[in-house]
């Protein structure tokens, strides 16, 4: 029940077991400021509390983020194979071994009535334990426990899970294979960050055995969410068309560019957020992270150009360069900038060449003017454009390895072990981060959403229709497309899933195994 006390305030209350939980939401959010972003912790010991709240979320969300934590990929050659067959067969390999350690949900809920898009967010961060034998790479433990993991805290309150098909009737209850049903029964648009590698591995740690063919699996992922799925990198990279992609980057892109233009009293839209402010024991289990604006004023430069370009440096914490992501964001600027005025005075030029082609032709030839400076300036000018294009390349390019090394699956290459070892980010400690990179993944969708087009009016276009199921590929000039094909069927443990599910397929269609 959902009912509204004055403007600022609104009480959420639901019952879960004849128990009355309220949750109180307060307009608390200045997006001309910092953000403080309350993200619930949630384990085993409060796993089932919270259970009605994470449900209730999902079910009213207008759309889910997600994003997780592996304990890592094997070989990263092979998920960059030419061949897409192979590299889905890769991730398989990999998520049938490997496991989920951490999971964020992000659930984003379109306030109605509002002037501008405003968006109620609750973000949970779910601490897992695969209950099976799984290998855990040594990179992506150091990654893990640089950036505040609490690898003691996992193996104590770990959430258990257990890989594949359904066992038994442990498909039902209170359980992480029981709360992706959930996800699934919501219908919401899901949005990931480079995503093939996470719904490869949601399937095969919460869902029911991989199909042996990337076809199959994309048919079954049509059915499975049938209100779409979009990857905020592919988003980043064809629509936004940010000079880097890895999320931090996107996601503080999007926070900067949203705030300039509140500041400055443009018209809109413009994005708000709103969080809940828990009561009760649930205030307990929420922890925060601090967004600050980008308003340094560094001397950039002092910027890493290997961590601008690609998200990750070599020399890790012993870098003596800044790794700071608000400054590389304010010199890419300045290089665009940069790069717009080498653009004018290169056509100023051109236009007076032609200019000095017509005096030629009148005036005498023992007056010639004299040409030199003038092709050394246009030269020097296409040199430059040529420097910073390749930059600009180079970042498009981007590793995510800053955002999720120890998968390797948020950057548009996935770096090397070595290089793996080396990643930093400068953030807060804490083992938030699955919670906290979901968040800026439907950050960035939410920005998008407001700041480009719409077309039409229905229930799929009403977000980025240019980007409906369509999940970014490394490498590749065109995306994965979620699509059922004709020349693939629905696995049978899909099929069988479904009928559990639904009692029917997602289009209404009885379901046959």
């Amino acid at each position: 029940m959902i009912s509204v006390s004055r403007e600022s305030l609104i009480f959420l209350t639901f019952h879960d077991g004849g128990q009355a939980i309220s949750l109180l939401i307060k307009r608390r959010v200045n997006m001309t400021s910092s953000m403080v972003i309350p993200v619930v912790d949630v384990h085993i010991n409060n796993f089932k509390e919270l259970w009605g709240a994470i449900v209730l979320a999902m079910k009213t969300s207008s759309f889910i983020a997600l994003d997780t934590e592996l304990s890592g990929l094997g070989s990263r050659k092979a998920l960059l194979a030419e061949s897409i067959e192979d590299r889905y067969k890769a991730i398989c390999h990999a998520a049938r071994s490997r496991s989920i350690l951490s999971l964020g949900i992000a659930c984003y809920k379109k306030l109605e009535n509002k002037v501008e898009q405003t968006y109620l967010v609750q973000v949970y961060n779910l601490t897992l334990l695969c209950s099976e034998e799984y290998v855990i790479e040594p990179q992506s433990v150091q990654f893990l426990v640089q950036h505040g993991f609490d690898f003691n805290k996992q193996y104590a309150k770990g959430v258990p899970y257990y890989k594949g098909n359904d066992k038994g009737g442990d498909a039902h209850g209170v359980n992480m294979r029981t709360l992706f049903v959930e996800l699934l029964r919501s219908r919401k648009p899901l949005v990931v960050h480079n995503g093939l590698i996470d719904m490869v591995f949601l399937y095969q740690c919460f869902y029911a055995h991989l199909p042996e063919r990337l076809g199959t699996f994309t048919t079954d992922l049509s059915q499975m969410f049938p209100a779409g799925i979009y990857d905020t990198k592919y988003a980043t990279e064809y629509e936004l068309r940010f000079t880097a992609s890895y999320l931090e980057y996107a996601y503080k892109k999007c926070k900067l560019e949203n705030c300039r233009s509140i500041k400055a009293g443009n018209s809109g839209p413009h994005l708000f957020m709103e969080f809940c402010e828990y009561t009760g024991n649930t205030q307990n289990y929420v922890d925060f992270r601090t967004c600050t604006d980008g308003q340094n004023d560094g001397d950039t430069l002092d910027i890493c150009i290997q961590f601008s370009a690609y998200g990750w440096c070599p020399n890790g914490t012993h870098c003596a360069m800044s790794h700071d992501t608000d400054l590389i964001i304010l010199q890419d600027e300045k290089n665009k900038e940069d790069k717009r005025n080498k653009r004018k005075r290169k056509r100023k030029q051109k236009a007076s060449q032609e200019s000095a082609k017509e005096d030629r032709a009148s005036s005498p030839q023992s007056k010639q003017p004299n040409m030199e400076n003038t092709v050394e300036a246009v030269e020097g000018a296409q040199d430059g454009d040529a420097q910073v294009e390749d930059h600009s390349e180079a970042a498009k390019a981007s590793h995510d390895g800053a955002n999720s090394a120890l998968s390797g699956h948020h950057g548009k290459t996935v770096p090397n072990t070595a290089k793996m070892d080396s990643v930093v980010r400068k953030v807060e400690a804490g083992s938030h981060r699955a919670g906290f990179d979901a968040f800026m993944t439907g950050f960035i969708f939410s920005y998008a959403s407001c700041l480009l087009p719409r077309e039409k009016e229905s229930v799929l276009d009403t977000w980025l229709p240019g980007c409906l199921n369509k999940l970014y590929l490394s490498g590749k000039s065109v995306p994965l497309y979620v699509a059922k094909s004709t020349f693939s069927k629905s696995s049978k443990a899909h099929m069988h899933k479904m009928d559990t599910v639904w009692g029917k397929s997602p289009d209404g269609s009885v379901v046959k195994v």
